[in-house]
């Protein structure tokens, strides 16, 4: 079940989320994946530090096959790597994602990534796929090929504006190209629980019927520091509010 963790907006913790969750599966015992989609790469050093090497395999090594003529098969698992972390492995992102795109654009190859997910969907129980933060091709690529979508929301007016187009966006992918996509909810991310503006906005966004999941994951300095230790929550301080939060949260979406 290929999960894409997608915002237009910058900042809104996508990384932190998709690499939080997929650390929670992997700790209960689920063989897991991380396709790091973004050319920034916080994923990837997220989950690697400074453990990464210019020679390892990427996904834009698997982009790059696809444009390839060879004869030779090539398995996506070739572009995967070992995390630190046990059960949790990642398809590391790369810089040249950029260069890429306009040619995977021209050569029509939107449809390779829903491809390496079937595959990649016999090796692994979850996978997890953190996107840029624009509707370029390869969140288009990832939306095409995932089941299921998470919105990180941070309660920010600009936030709630991008909010609506990106909810049109899913949706006409799901119309034109993936009927299996299903938009799993809004994750509510750096809430401020003692403040009056998160409070209104995150209410209005339930009383308009949107999908907004519960718990709402607080604002805390722990998730610095977990960034900086390349340590996810669930390694770095288990009984910390905020890892509870997320497991609540991870463990409502095995429940769906």
């Amino acid at each position: 079940m290929p999960i894409v963790v997608f915002n237009q907006k910058g900042g809104v913790g996508k990384s932190t989320i998709t690499c939080n969750l997929a650390a929670i599966s992997a700790s209960q015992g689920l063989r897991t994946l991380v396709i790091d989609l973004d050319p920034q790469g916080n994923s990837t050093s997220y989950l690697l530090g400074g453990t990464g090497s210019d020679d390892q395999p990427t996904v834009a090594g698997f982009f790059e096959h696809s444009l390839s003529y060879s004869f030779r098969s090539v398995e996506p698992t070739e572009f995967v790597i070992q995390t630190p972390f046990e059960n949790l492995d990642l398809m590391p992102s790369s810089p040249t994602l950029h260069e890429l795109q306009v040619k995977l654009e021209s050569r029509q190859k939107i449809y390779k990534l829903r491809e390496a997910l079937v595959q990649l969907g016999e090796t692994y129980d979850r996978i997890y796929i953190d996107t840029p933060p624009a509707l370029n091709f390869f969140t288009r690529a990832a939306l095409i090929g995932a089941t299921g979508c998470l919105i990180p929301f941070d309660c920010d007016s600009f936030s709630r504006q991008a909010l609506y187009s990106l909810l049109d966006n899913v949706q006409e992918i799901r119309a034109d190209h993936n009927p299996d996509l299903q938009i799993d909810g809004i994750v509510v991310n750096q809430f401020q629980s003692r403040a009056n503006l998160p409070q209104r906005m995150v209410a209005e966004l339930i009383a308009e019927g949107l999908p907004v999941l519960q718990p709402y994951l607080p604002s805390s300095v722990k998730i610095r520091e977990s960034h900086e230790q390349s340590l996810p929550m669930i390694h770095l301080d288990p009984s910390h509010k905020i890892t509870l939060a997320l497991i609540e949260l991870h463990d409502g979406l095995r429940a769906t």
